[in-house]
């Protein structure tokens, strides 16, 4: 039996209770008694936090039950939490409070790393051949001089007393009656690493740091038909840090413009200029493809090209994903290019092949006025610079006194 049952009581257990049956105590008295719900009984929040610290821990207990409360405190047995949040944080997987935003199994999810995102320029014949590239980088990575632990030996890593070895140093502030405000801070004196190792007891190769960096080369295997913006993932390849999983490397492919070709998803798109002569009577050109072959690209006999006809080439197109015997469309796209004058006596040959233009209405003279066609805008050039003629006419009259003008001042 127990020497005392103050802080049995205060979890409304049984001295006997189990480690289960203790913890469900706590989270049913602390649930009472939290400030947010009850905020007339902060102290007994407290005391109800200060029970658990004690109970949950097998030497602190074993401590209580033999010698009471009055020895545990001189033997120091008050630590171990910065907070009751801290102790919620512990037993039911942080995050909230009332099993809200938290792992409600009552495990502590193990911390993750932050991912590395390192964007990586592509040519557009990369994406279509496919390729294989290397990248370094710098990584931290655990010290195998101290395994992770900093210090030279187990014993020369010590639990920061200023926060209990959280690394957050929690105060309650009283703002007024039934008011009490949480403020937490990272912990000065170890830098919220929750440890602290003496100069002289420090690991030689990482100073304490727990990790050092090296030089990691990642192969990065660009697939054929991969995309602008497409990722390419090495788990687990990020900085590592002790008790906390590696975050990932994570390549972003960047496309980087073509002078030739555009892409559309799986379509490659040409833009092509051809001559009058070659709409009219038929091309041909070549054209040097992403793979390096030399495509001849010939119109059909008889065809005729309008300025922004639109055909296509099938499987001449970029590389299925995954799927690399299947390929999209090669997309052209044609301009014409016009003469920019043409003789008389070309005309008169064209006459006799081109289909001749409709014939006009009969016209008598009187019936009709010539219009003469220019390039357009010349009109309104023109006006301006007419305009500001008469403009400057009109102010160089008035300067001399031209003109009548009417006064119309009121007499």
């Amino acid at each position: 039996m127990p020497k005392e049952t103050r802080l049995y009581d205060l979890l409304g257990v049984q001295p006997e209770a189990t480690e289960a049956e203790i913890k469900r105590g706590y989270y049913k008295m602390a649930k009472e008694f939290h400030p947010d719900r009850n905020p007339d009984h902060g102290d007994k929040f407290k005391e109800i936090s200060y029970a658990y610290e004690i109970l949950s821990d097998a030497e602190k207990r074993q401590m209580y039950d033999r010698h009471g409360e009055e020895r545990l405190k001189e033997g120091g047995g008050g630590g171990g939490y910065g907070s009751a949040e801290d102790l919620f944080s512990s037993i039911f997987g942080g995050g909230g409070f009332f099993g809200m935003g938290g792992g409600g199994g009552g495990r502590r999810r193990q911390r993750r790393g932050e991912d590395l995102v390192h964007p990586l320029e592509v040519t557009l014949e990369d994406l279509y051949n496919g390729k294989v590239t290397k990248l370094a980088l710098r990584k931290n990575v655990i010290c195998t001089v101290c395994s992770g632990k900093g210090g030279k030996n187990p014993d020369s890593v010590k639990s920061c007393d200023g926060c209990k070895g959280s690394g957050v140093k929690v105060t309650l502030r009283q703002l007024g009656p039934g008011m009490v405000q949480q403020l937490q801070s990272v912990c000065t004196k170890c830098r919220g690493q929750g440890e602290v190792i003496k100069e002289k007891d420090r690991c030689k190769k990482c100073r304490g740091n727990k990790v050092v960096q090296e030089k990691k080369v990642l192969e990065i295997y660009i697939d054929k038909g991969m995309r602008h913006k497409q990722k390419i993932v090495f788990t687990g390849e990020g900085d590592q840090e002790p008790d906390v999983v590696p975050g990932d490397v994570i390549i972003v492919l960047q496309e980087a413009e073509h002078s030739t070709f555009k892409r559309n998803d799986a379509d490659l798109l040409v833009e092509q200029e051809i001559t009058l002569f070659e709409a009219l009577c038929g091309f041909e050109f070549v054209l040097t493809h992403l793979d390096g072959r030399t495509l001849l690209i010939k119109s059909n006999p008889g065809e005729i090209i309008k300025p922004g006809d639109v055909k296509e080439i099938a499987g001449e197109g970029m590389p299925m994903w995954k799927q690399p015997f299947d390929k999209g469309l090669l997309i052209i796209k044609f301009s014409i290019k016009f003469p920019e004058a043409i003789s008389p006596d070309a005309a008169k040959v064209l006459q006799k092949v081109l289909p001749n233009p409709e014939p006009l209405p009969p016209l008598h003279m009187g019936e009709y006025e010539e219009a003469f066609l220019q390039d357009y805008g010349t009109a309104e050039r023109a006006s301006g610079n007419h305009g500001n003629a008469r403009r400057e006419a009109y102010d160089e009259d008035e300067e001399h006194g031209g003109g009548s003008r009417l006064d119309c001042t009121q007499q």
